[in-house]
C-alpha cells in the first residue's frame, strides 16, 4: 500500500508517519481550501487570508487524522493487538495492526472507536466556533473551526458506512463473525459489501466528471477505486493467512542459496553472480557465518571503474533483524515481517548460519496453487 514513508512523530508510544503521497492530497487540499471553499463560505476576505486559513485547515486535517487512528491503536493496545504505527496516506490514515483481531468484541469496539473519536472531535469544534464567536473571535479562526467539525462530521460518517474495510464495514464483519461464527465467512460478506459500495462510488464519480464537476468526481473515483481494491485484498489476506498458519518458514524456503565472499571483488561479483544466476540478494558468508547481503542496488552509487579494486565486504548491507528468519518461525509472521519492512525476501538463518532464503514470490506462488486445487476453503 505504502511507498516513501517519512516520520513526523511519536505519541503514546505510536510513530506517526507520512506516506509521500500524503504530500500530494496535502497541496490539493490546501489549493481547493484557498481557491474554492473558504472564498465561498466567507466573502471579501484577502488572498492572503485563505491561503494561511487554507494551511491552517490543513494542520487541523493532519491532527483530526491522527486523532482518529491513534482511537484505534489505543483500543488496540488495551486488548494486547500489536500496532507498529499510524501512517497518513493519500486516502486518509491508517492504524497498522500486525495481526487480526482475537474475537468479534475486540474488532467492534477497535473500529468503532474511530467514528466516535472524529464525532468528539466535531462537536468539540462546533462547540468552540460557537463560543468564539460570541466571544469576538476573527471571521477566519471561526472558518477554520467550522471547517473542522464539517471534516471530522463527514469523517465519522463516511467511516460508519457498512464497506470494508471502512470502520462500518468492520463492524460489520465483527457482527457476522459474531452470529456466524466464522471469520473467513464474515470477511467475504463484509469484503463483498465493500466491493459494491466501491463501485457505487466510481459510478457517481463518473457522473460528476460527465456534468462537469472534473475534480469531485475524480477524487469520488479514485476512493471508490482504492476501497475496490482494499476490499478484495482484505479478504485475500484472511485466505492466505489461512494457508500458511502454522507452517514453518523452513516449508517453504529455497535451502543452500548462492552465497558470495565479502573478499569477492564487485567485478567479480557482477560477472560470475549477477549476470550468471541473476538473483534479486545473495548472502553474503564469512566462515560459515552470515554477515549479510549484497545485490545489485548496493552497486549503484559505485563508479564502475573502482568494481575492480573495491570488494563485497565494503557495500554490502549488514545482517539485522529486519532481513533474517529463524526456520521455525510461522510462515504468517514472515510474510508480516516482509510487508513491514517493505522487502520481499528473508535470509533464514540457524544461529550464525544461513540455511536457506524465503521468497514472497514461492509463497504466493504455493497460495495460488492452493487455491486453485483446494478453492478458499
Amino acid at each position: 500500500m505504502f511507498g516513501k514513508r517519512f516520520v513526523l512523530f511519536e505519541i503514546l508510544g505510536f510513530k506517526v508517519q507520512i506516506d509521500a503521497s500524503w504530500l500530494f492530497l496535502a497541496v490539493l487540499v490546501t489549493w481547493s481550501l484557498a481557491k474554492g471553499v473558504f472564498p465561498v463560505w466567507y466573502e471579501g476576505l484577502s488572498t492572503a487570508t485563505y491561503w494561511w486559513m487554507a494551511v491552517a485547515g490543513v494542520i487541523g486535517l493532519v491532527f483530526s487524522l491522527v486523532f482518529h487512528e491513534l482511537s484505534h491503536s489505543l483500543v488496540a493496545r488495551r486488548f494486547g493487538l500489536p500496532i507498529k504505527g499510524i501512517t497518513l496516506f493519500i486516502f486518509g490514515g491508517v492504524a497498522e495492526m500486525e495481526e487480526e483481531p482475537a474475537s468479534a468484541k475486540v474488532e467492534f469496539l477497535m473500529a468503532m472507536a474511530g467514528p466516535i473519536a472524529s464525532g468528539v472531535l466535531a462537536v468539540g469544534f462546533y462547540l468552540i466556533a460557537i463560543v468564539g464567536q460570541a466571544q469576538g473571535l476573527p471571521t477566519p479562526v471561526l472558518g477554520i473551526l467550522d471547517y473542522l467539525a464539517f471534516v471530522n462530521g463527514l469523517l465519522a460518517a463516511f467511516n460508519l458506512l457498512p464497506a470494508f474495510p471502512l470502520d462500518g464495514g468492520r463492524m460489520l464483519r465483527a457482527a457476522l463473525w459474531h452470529f456466524k461464527g466464522n471469520l473467513r465467512e464474515a470477511t467475504r460478506i463484509a469484503s463483498r459489501s465493500g466491493e459494491v459500495f466501491a463501485m457505487i462510488l466510481m459510478g457517481l464519480g463518473a457522473v460528476n466528471v460527465v456534468f462537469g464537476n472534473f475534480i469531485g468526481g475524480m477524487w469520488w473515483f479514485l476512493i471508490g477505486l482504492f476501497l475496490h481494491g482494499a476490499a478484495r485484498a482484505s479478504y485475500m489476506q484472511l485466505l492466505n493467512k489461512r494457508a500458511f498458519e502454522g507452517e514453518p518458514v523452513r516449508r517453504f524456503m529455497t535451502p543452500d542459496p548462492v552465497t558470495v565472499d565479502p573478499e569477492t571483488t564487485l567485478d567479480s561479483f557482477v560477472t560470475d553472480y549477477l549476470y550468471h544466476s541473476h538473483h534479486d540478494l545473495y548472502p553474503v558468508v564469512e566462515s560459515g557465518r552470515l554477515i549479510g547481503s549484497i545485490g545489485a542496488r548496493q552497486l549503484k552509487g559505485v563508479p564502475r571503474e573502482d568494481w575492480g579494486i573495491m570488494r563485497v565486504g565494503e557495500v554490502f548491507v549488514r545482517r539485522t533483524p529486519e532481513n533474517t528468519i529463524l526456520a521455525d518461525t510461522d510462515s504468517v509472521k514472515a510474510m508480516a515481517m516482509m510487508r513491514s519492512n517493505a522487502t520481499s525476501r528473508l535470509m533464514v538463518v540457524d544461529g550464525e548460519r544461513l540455511v536457506g532464503i524465503i521468497t514472497l514470490k514461492d509463497m504466493l506462488d504455493l497460495f495460488a496453487l492452493k487455491m486453485e486445487l483446494e478453492g478458499p476453503a
